[in-house]
């Protein structure tokens, strides 16, 4: 009551509104300084933490004079300055050390005063800062008469400020929202005024004399300049939240920009798919509807980057960006996963709407566009997986998606897929091959088959072909065709090929004379390994002649990174070996590369050879690939000969070598007792079983 008497009785309740305005609005702006402090470090701190002390500590040092001079005292007063000052550097810094021992308690998360006891003993420097700028302020109003002071108040007063200071930093430091917001602000406000007004309580003056001191219009006047001051001050502290506020916002949406789209053509990127899926499904499961997971990958697009150049196939993207984002309609999503790879999603009720929705996709990336003045166009393979008939959760549906994706690009003439059970059976068998096949070498699986290579005149033989076969204990003899692309997708093509290389080598080394061995090469072997220093390792090794070793690889090997393999070639043609193009005719077949690098054979592919004979066309083919040999003095060797008009027709034309099934059947080792070496009659070989019938 005696509080409340000091307050109604002895003070101008005009200025008391005032000073708790300006407190109310200083601890607002403070404590919004003070959440900066919270989330910087380092020299930001420092800053955030200067700014929030002048913002506290004027706050509290304003409110306390204008009550001073809202007190209605009977005698005259006077206020020291420098004490006056003295207790506002007081403030700003008692107010700053509990800010900042505050937020690194929080920040450290020490056992001994880390949250809640952190908070609470800043808040309590908060409170003892208040208290001694209180009563240094005190000390500084002088006044005519003998002022005697009640010590329980005084107590009072410090206790309330320490206190209530502790929650307001407490609460400060936790995370509100709403009118919780407005609870730390308020308990600071709280303990300024408590201090104020029960350390006034405990003031009793009795005068001296009975003079008048300055009129209450001069007391209002200074109260208003004072609180105008404050009121500067505070706004100051809050215009710099308010900027840093809006440029934190505007850079939040730069960074979230750039974080969920892609930064060359602008759509969404792989996380913001992710994130747009999971939205999606969460309000299928809460109402009935049906979802359409597209995966989309462009095809034809390495050619691009191959002719055009990287700067073209970015040019490509972006445009086929832009006409994706141009077909989007309401509930349609398009993102780009990375690559050539994109994807989209469809809420629909009607499956023809999804096919509606993957014709427009296909017929935009299908649609030519021109590139450095050339018209060009690539393809899409387009795969479906629908909600919740092909999966329930994001992971199998995108799964899914891409494994009828991968379908629409094994299938010619099919660019849109729709998921079926079956794929993933297919592609569990996949990786289940892939996992055998890992440990086929340790497992002594593989072996090598041998085929042989003799000139078309007089049937001598010039070399075998290693052929890798594989026997699975479960499945059997397992073709070429289907295991080696599963070797090169899941890295096992890697030993596979050494092993191949070392065991040709080997075997070849036992030959008699100076036949030759033929080993294929793979695109892998070239982007993973030292190749020149493995081949010169095996040579080493096993004692065979480098001219001895043929090493063949195809146009799409060196197509991959040319520069790179036509400098691994020229380190292993070095070491003496011999380098042949397989399957010539059915890649690129451009003449660029046979001028590049001197190989020392072509090798026909075997699909010209079942109608050349009869084919005009087949056969021109066939002339023209010798003529080109001939021409840069390469021999031509022919692949697939399984007829004896096969066989006279390029005895004829003058071939080279032959290969094929006419010639001889892959066989294992030891079908060949003992391979000859010498020049013998072609029959007679083959009568003996040296070349298998």
């Amino acid at each position: 009551m005696r509080v409340v008497s000091c307050l109604v009785n002895e003070h101008n309740l005009w200025l008391v509104c005032l000073a708790l305005t300006t407190c109310l609005s200083g601890s607002w702006t403070a404590l919004r300084l003070f959440s900066r402090v919270m989330q910087t470090g380092g020299s930001q701190r420092l800053g955030w933490t200067f700014l929030a002390a002048v913002a506290g500590g004027a706050t509290i040092w304003c409110t306390h004079f204008i009550a001073m001079l809202a007190y209605q005292g009977s005698t005259p007063v006077v206020v020291e300055p420098i004490l006056t000052l003295f207790s506002l550097v007081i403030a700003i810094a008692g107010v700053g050390a509990g800010f900042l021992f505050v937020a690194s308690s929080i920040g450290r998360r020490m056992p001994l005063i880390g949250p809640p006891i952190g908070p609470g003993i800043g808040g309590a420097m908060v409170g003892l800062a208040s208290s001694a700028m209180h009563y240094m302020g005190m000390v500084a109003y002088r006044i005519e008469g003998i002022v005697t002071w009640d010590g329980g108040y005084v107590i009072a007063s410090v206790a309330l400020a320490v206190l209530i200071g502790s929650a307001a930093m407490t609460a400060a430091s936790r995370k509100a929202q709403g009118w919780n917001a407005l609870l730390a602000p308020g308990l600071l406000a709280a303990a300024t005024l408590s201090l104020h007004f029960t350390g006034m309580a405990a003031v009793s003056v009795d005068p001296l004399s009975p003079a008048a001191g300055a009129s209450s219009d001069v007391f209002t006047s200074m109260a208003a300049a004072v609180a105008a001051v404050s009121l500067i001050i505070v706004g100051a502290g809050a215009t710099s939240y308010v900027i840093d506020d809006s440029e934190r916002a505007a850079a939040l949406e730069r960074y979230q920009q750039l974080a969920l789209h892609d930064s060359l053509t602008g759509l969404p990127n792989r996380r913001s798919y992710r994130v747009h899926l999971d939205d999606e499904l969460a309000g299928l499961r809460e109402s009935a509807g049906k979802l359409g997971v597209v995966g989309i990958d462009l095809d034809r697009f390495k050619e691009i980057n191959d002719t055009f150049g990287h700067a073209a196939g970015d040019d490509a993207l972006k445009v086929i960006a832009g006409r994706l984002s141009g077909i989007r309609r309401p509930g349609e999503f398009i993102a780009r996963l990375g690559g050539d790879e994109f994807a989209a999603v469809k809420r629909f009720e009607n499956q023809a709407d999804v096919l509606d929705f993957t014709s427009r996709i296909e017929a935009a990336i299908l649609k030519p566009m021109t590139l450095d003045g050339w018209e060009t166009s690539v393809g899409a393979s387009i795969g479906v997986a629908i909600y919740p008939e092909d999966g329930t959760d994001k992971d199998a549906l995108v799964s899914n998606a891409d494994l009828a994706m991968y379908r629409a690009k094994a299938n010619i003439g099919q660019t849109i897929c729709f998921y079926e059970p079956g794929m993933d059976e297919a592609a569990r068998d996949r990786r289940n091959l892939a996992n055998d096949l890992r440990a086929a070498v340790e497992r002594k699986q593989l072996e090598l088959h041998y085929q042989v290579q003799s000139g078309v005149k007089d049937g001598e033989i010039r070399g075998y072909e290693a052929l890798l076969r594989w026997h699975h204990p479960q499945r059997g003899m397992i073709p070429p065709a289907e295991f080696i692309p599963i070797a090169e997708e899941c890295g096992a093509i890697l030993p596979i090929g050494e092993w191949v290389l070392r065991t040709a080598c080997r075997e070849a080394a036992r030959f008699s004379g100076d036949i030759r061995i033929a080993v294929n090469l793979s695109a892998v072997q070239f982007a993973h390994a030292d190749l020149a220093s493995l081949v010169q390792d095996v040579l080493t090794e096993t004692g065979l002649p480098a001219h001895r070793l043929e090493l063949e690889i195809t146009e799409s090997t060196i197509i991959v990174d040319k520069q790179r393999t036509l400098d691994m070639l020229r380190r292993i043609k070095a070491l003496g070996v011999t380098i042949a193009i397989d399957d010539f005719g059915t890649g690129y077949s451009s003449l660029d590369t046979l001028r590049s690098f001197p190989f020392d054979k072509i090798k026909l592919d075997r699909s010209f050879m079942a109608e050349a004979p009869r084919d005009p066309q087949a056969k021109a083919i066939v002339c023209a690939v010798l003529t080109l040999g001939r021409s840069l003095d390469i021999p031509v060797l022919a692949e697939g000969v399984e007829t004896e008009d096969q066989l006279s027709f390029l005895r004829m034309e003058g071939y080279d070598e032959a290969q094929g099934y006419l010639l001889g059947l892959p066989a294992a080792i030891d079908r060949y007792h003992n391979l000859p070496g010498g020049r013998e009659d072609f029959a007679e070989q083959r009568r003996r079983g040296w070349i298998a019938g």
